[in-house]
């Protein structure tokens, strides 16, 4: 199929694709209807999620928002699903308030995580050290993420609030594992460009999000192939690859096992 088949068209997201039809190193291409990849699913319509539920057997929901975003985006119309569960696993390290048990007392008022952060400096580029963060702050969430991929009984879908950065790595991630062309894996991060200008719009419109995109040019949200490359770089330099960072931090040959098989032949 082509890079466009791959778009899914909702009313209430703009950034979903499928991670099928990617090539592997060893000619091989990935199945369609396993794993979707998609930004903020707050706004679904009904007939969105018919259609998720229904023609793409969405049974998975791995959300790696934050919990001060869920409190005050509120609980998606998903939730409501008792057919699909929603795994709600943050990339980012919360305390206090931001615990599971307290997310419900966040003050909707308080700065959110990511505000300030300062990117590892153990990358060059500051995007590549923001999204080192992610796997140096919850390895934790991302294995668990990726279990749930590849043990969904039907399809997985990851979101996070663009569908961009958080998401990016977690599937960039995935993607290694099935031995997906390192040209391909970049290239997925990157079609969100393709998009970017709708996200952002989406975004602005929420109080959540605003005050952080107001002011920034939208194109500055747009993904630079250099990032994903680098990020997977240091991976490939200090860990022998994805897999050795996965293998260091609890994931197992079994664990490869079941999500290569999910995500291709």
């Amino acid at each position: 199929m082509s890079e466009q088949t791959r778009w899914i068209d909702l009313d209430g997201a703009v950034n979903v694709r499928d991670l099928g039809g990617l090539p592997t190193r060893d000619g091989m291409t990935t199945y369609f209807g396993r794993v979707l990849r998609s930004d903020n699913l707050q706004g679904l319509s009904a007939a969105d999620i018919a259609r998720l539920t229904g023609d793409l057997a969405l049974r998975d929901v791995i959300d790696l928002r934050t919990h001060d975003e869920v409190a005050k985006e509120g609980p998606g119309p998903l939730t409501a699903r008792p057919d699909v569960a929603i795994h709600h696993l943050s990339l980012y390290t919360e305390a206090g308030a931001h615990t599971d048990v307290e997310a419900a007392e966040v003050d909707v008022d308080s700065v959110l995580p990511w505000q300030g952060q300062e990117a590892s400096p153990e990358i060059e580029d500051r995007a590549a050290g923001i999204y080192l963060n992610y796997l140096h702050d919850r390895p934790d969430s991302v294995i668990a993420a990726l279990r749930v991929m590849g043990r969904s009984e039907g399809t997985a879908l990851v979101h996070c609030a663009a569908g961009k950065d958080r998401t990016g790595v977690v599937t960039a991630l995935a993607l290694e594992v099935a031995d997906v062309t390192r040209e391909a894996v970049v290239a997925d991060y990157v079609m969100t460009g393709e998009r970017v200008d709708r996200v952002v719009a989406r975004l602005k419109a929420s109080r959540t999000y605003a005050a952080d995109l107001n002011g920034r040019p939208d194109d500055s949200h747009r993904p630079r192939a250099e990032v994903m490359a680098g990020l997977l770089g240091h991976l490939d330099d200090n860990y022998g690859g994805a897999l050795g960072w996965l293998t260091k931090h609890g994931w197992s040959a079994e664990d490869s096992e079941i999500l290569r098989a999910r995500l291709r032949p």
